[in-house]
């Protein structure tokens, strides 16, 4: 098929990879503008873009698609189908009307739960058992098009952000060109109106660790804001990011103190233990190598003043 690319993270590269792969004639990719990044502030090409570049693809990067022009510039392309993931833009009705086949997206939940910004985030927060990928064919309302395929995955015990990330970025490419080898015979299947939940974009006030609330609780906050924004405490007056962790079957304390060998944090119920931190200035290291940095006896305590 004739395809127009719309997507701009590292979540969106294996889609696109896929799509080339499949034989598919992918006419232009569209992601968001370059960046200022890095210590110099220089401007920095998306993910999307960097790929897309690499392949030989055709990028444009429009700031908004609701005027004339860039709306011209889209039906020019005579594409068959878009394939959205993760893009950042609204697409206007008049965009999503011009692809003969439509504009599929590529969501990261089992719609309709987790409808919006941060599913995967919002997935593990909770305290999901399974998530998945719908490709869904695109409509005015957020996340609300009726569903083409799903395919539904577990989220183990100890699972972050980052690893189910990757693994739902992986799951989605396949989906997708499975839908587009079958389009014809899939039938489009309504979201129902019970079980919507939205997932707000993560805002930087929610990665502060209360230890009050349970070990269950913060091991989720732990494990769904890592690697970004990533969950953090304060100790000595510095603030550390705790990036993996996991319930402990034994500890308990104060809730923010410190219990030894293996390092684990007690909480308002229970403790958790901690697996991987990261201090402000140096890398990510796992708990024996940061003890070793910096040293932590049992009484020790996270939290306090940030």
């Amino acid at each position: 098929m004739r395809v127009v690319f719309m997507g701009t993270p590292e979540f969106s590269v294996p889609v696109l990879d896929a799509l080339v792969t499949a034989g598919h004639e992918v006419v232009a990719v569209y992601c968001q503008p370059p960046r200022p990044a890095g210590r110099g502030k220089k401007d920095r090409p998306s993910p999307v873009q960097a790929r897309a570049e690499a392949l030989g693809l055709q990028v444009r990067h429009p700031v908004s698609l609701k005027g004339a022009e860039a709306q011209a510039e889209f039906a020019a392309l005579n594409a068959e189908v878009a394939v959205v993931v993760a893009y950042g833009l609204i697409l206007p009705q008049a965009i999503l009307d011009m692809p003969r086949r439509g504009c599929l997206n590529i969501h990261a939940s089992l719609l309709p739960r987790w409808r919006g910004a941060a599913p995967i985030h919002r997935a593990i927060l909770a305290g999901d058992q399974l998530t998945g990928v719908c490709i869904m064919q695109m409509e005015a309302g957020l996340d609300t098009g009726p569903v083409l395929q799903r395919a539904t995955v577990d989220i183990s015990p100890e699972e972050t952000t980052a690893l189910l990330h990757d693994r739902l970025s992986v799951l989605g490419a396949q989906q997708i060109v499975d839908v587009l080898a079958n389009l014809d015979r899939l039938v489009p299947e309504p979201q129902p109106d019970q079980g919507v939940t939205y997932a707000a974009k993560i805002d930087k006030a929610e990665a502060r660790i209360d230890w009050s609330k349970s070990a269950v609780e913060v091991d989720r906050l732990i494990r769904g804001l890592s690697p970004f924004p990533g969950a953090w405490t304060q100790q000595r007056e510095t603030r550390i990011k705790l990036l993996a962790s996991r319930v402990s079957a034994a500890g308990s304390g104060a809730p923010g103190t410190v219990l030894l060998d293996p390092l684990r944090v007690a909480c308002g119920e229970g403790a958790v233990e901690v697996l991987t931190l990261q201090r402000a200035g140096k890398g990510a290291q796992d708990a024996a190598t940061f003890l070793n940095g910096w040293p932590l006896q049992a009484g020790d305590t996270f939290g306090g003043e940030g």
